[in-house]
């Protein structure tokens, strides 16, 4: 099925249902799927007036919004393909799109996205016929750019049988939509879908999680997670489509903390969170409980004991629910569900990077279990999916139907490299087919580069990346997801940790403080947040920023931090695995400083080569201070039971040994 076909299917079906939602001022204006589907012909008819070609790239560079959809959707109609722009992108990086997707026409949002485009060399914008910018105020008057009003009206001439003729020729089997790779490892790669894999894994993906079309029950989401993104871009318009979904578009600054109050206004059915946006909810509740009265605060406790037990029976598949499971819902888990405007919501999921079990166990405890979606953009995003049917804490769940998967060279420990197979499989990399041609072998399997194992019941269990892996001077082969999930779950002050030590004697770590925000801009600023101050108090220190800690080497912060990595050190399964030093660094890891990646990954790469003096120095003090010996001795203190870096259960860490 192409996606021309699906949107002509899902209009018969749901045509007079809304589909799309903005906030205009206090009220929200909707369109009907009849509407939708004719403003995407109306910009597809817009889109072959500007000339654009077949196969050539339709970019869109700005927040989620009808605009957005309305474009990407139109551009397919009218034969090109659909290309999104991470708004973080720098001139340079977008310059890389426009040339390598044959970019025939580009969408900004507003002035400051045009000015970047803008600053670009002209002829390095060669492919680029027309630019539209789809908010207001249109401050350039230039030849070639237009306004969204005006770009809709432009293809007012052109007949419907011509723009019918170029959406009956296309195939199933073609590239309909373009998603770039957020370059971690080198140049972005195009990774091209083909109608088939859009249409089908939408259709895979709402039978998997049993979603309500809309002529039962109409589901409602809520996008704000970027649409260059697979994850957003299946959700929030394919698969809403395919079911008659109403889609409604937050607000810019969603993830600069708005997003709650959108949730709370509209109450979705669905909500899709990444790791860092579930972890900033617990945060948040943790505040609110930290100020509520010591009577709440134990009634909280206490919910949570029982949600928690109550939960791990279901997920066993046990019906015993214990009996004062309904007071708990109503004292806390209701009240809990209402303060994040997920009263209405049926299912929670989490994608992109991978959940840590704190998080995932503290609202599996209030009654809000997270189901992992694991999957790549080469697969058309999901490829196995954890719902409320088929859930197991740290899992992804299991394999979408039709699908199939294999663990590749396989070790002792029932550990392989996760491969997929499947109609989602993306057709290849644009014009990358050396690199194609090392994740896809000549059966049709998709080589994920991800180390993974399936228990009993085939739910999947992601445990790494195998470019990640680090591997000691000794040999030995270190995963560092899994200790650095850990650090951060046992050290609350701390927001970012990447492991360091390849090819080196021992294992370091880079760290950064949980800290404030820039609201506008998004850029860490030197003031620690209210949970790395409460953490700090706890000790005795008086540190209110980063500089606080990291320039005075607070004794008390430090000494607790170490405890932390003591603690940790404590489960690590060899020698070989345990952090010897570790660093402060003096700034947060960003998006707007190039360490992480559109959906929060580390970017190792970029990481190691930004601090290689911060890493040069760790091993170097222990070169130092060896003088050629064995590694350092383990601090008393790692034997320590009273070693505790959590301020609920110590006033005050233990000072240096």
């Amino acid at each position: 099925m192409t996606i021309p076909e699906l949107f002509q299917e899902s209009v018969e079906r749901f045509g007079a249902y809304p589909a799309l939602a903005s906030k205009n001022g206090r009220k929200w204006d909707t369109v009907t799927f009849n509407q939708f589907y004719e403003a995407c012909r109306k910009a597809a008819k817009s889109l072959i007036k500007l000339g654009l070609q077949r196969f050539h790239g339709v970019g869109i560079l700005g927040f989620n919004s009808p605009e957005w959809v309305i474009s990407a959707i139109g551009g397919i109609l009218a034969g090109g393909l659909c290309v999104g722009i991470y708004t973080t992108n720098t001139a340079d990086a977008c310059q890389y799109v426009i040339k390598h997707a044959r970019l025939n026409i580009l969408l900004v949002e507003n002035d400051q996205q045009l000015q970047k485009i803008l600053s670009i060399p002209q002829d390095k914008m060669e492919p680029v016929k027309a630019i539209v910018q789809f908010r207001l105020p249109l401050e350039e008057r230039m030849r070639n750019l237009y306004s969204w009003h005006d770009f809709m009206e432009l293809g007012s001439n052109i007949p419907n049988v011509q723009l019918d003729r170029i959406i009956l020729s296309q195939k199933a089997n073609q590239c309909a939509v373009l998603i770039y790779t957020s370059g971690t490892m080198g140049d972005p790669k195009g990774v091209m879908l083909s109608h088939d894999n859009i249409t089908w894994t939408a259709g895979a993906m709402g039978q998997e999680l049993g979603l309500s079309s809309a002529s039962g029950k109409q589901e409602s989401i809520v996008s704000y997670l970027p649409l260059s993104h697979i994850s957003a871009q299946m959700l929030d318009i394919w698969l809403s489509i395919k079911i008659g979904a109403l889609t409604f578009f937050a607000q810019p600054d969603a993830l600069r903390g708005t997003l709650v109050y959108t949730l709370q206004e509209v109450k979705p059915t669905i909500f899709l969170g990444v790791p860092c946006v579930w972890a900033k909810m617990q945060e948040n509740i943790k505040e609110k409980v930290s100020k509520s009265s010591s009577l709440r605060k134990k009634a909280f406790a206490w919910a949570k004991m029982l949600g928690l037990k109550a939960n791990t029976k279901r997920m066993l598949g046990k019906r015993d629910i214990p009996m004062n499971y309904r007071m708990a819902k109503a004292l806390v888990f209701t009240k809990v569900r209402s303060s994040l405007g997920l009263d209405n919501c049926h299912s929670f999921f989490s994608g992109a990077a991978p959940l840590s079990q704190d998080v995932s166990e503290f609202f599996l405890s209030l009654d809000i279990p997270i189901g992992e979606i694991y999957g790549m953009t080469e697969s058309s995003g999901p490829h196995s999916v954890s719902s409320k049917n088929s859930y197991r804490v740290l899992s992804c769940g299991k394999v979408l139907s039709g699908c199939k998967n294999m663990l590749y060279q396989k070790n002792k420990d029932g550990m392989g490299e996760v491969c997929i197979w499947g109609r989602h499989v993306f057709m290849g990399y644009l014009d990358r087919e050396e690199a194609t041609l090392e994740v896809l072998d000549e059966d049709g399997w998709l080589h994920s580069g991800d180390m993974g194992h399936m228990d009993s019941q085939d739910f999947l269990y992601i445990t790494g990346r195998i470019k990640e892996i680090l591997i000691t001077a000794g040999g030995e082969n270190v995963s560092p997801i899994t200790i650095e999930t850990l650090v951060k779950e046992k050290i609350p002050i701390i927001s970012n940790a990447m492991l360091v030590g390849d090819k080196a004697k021992f294992l370091g770590m880079l760290l950064t403080l949980k800290c404030e925000t820039d609201q506008m801009s998004g850029e860490p600023l030197d003031k620690l947040n209210l949970e790395a101050i409460n953490f700090c108090r706890a000790l005795g220190s008086t540190a209110a920023t980063v500089s606080d800690i990291v320039k005075l080497r607070d004794p008390l912060v430090y000494t607790a931090i170490q405890c932390g990595i003591d603690i940790v050190n404590q489960e690590a399964v060899s020698d070989a695995q345990r952090v010897r030093k570790w660093t402060i660094l003096e700034k947060d890891f960003s998006i707007q400083g190039g360490e992480l990646g559109p959906t929060s990954k580390l970017r190792r790469r970029i990481i190691t080569q930004k601090y290689r003096t911060q890493i040069d120095t760790i091993f170097l003090q222990v070169d130092l201070i060896s003088m050629g010996d064995s590694l350092p001795r383990e601090l008393p203190s790692q034997k320590n039971p009273r070693c505790s870096v959590d301020p609920a259960s110590s006033s005050k860490a233990r000072g240096p040994q």
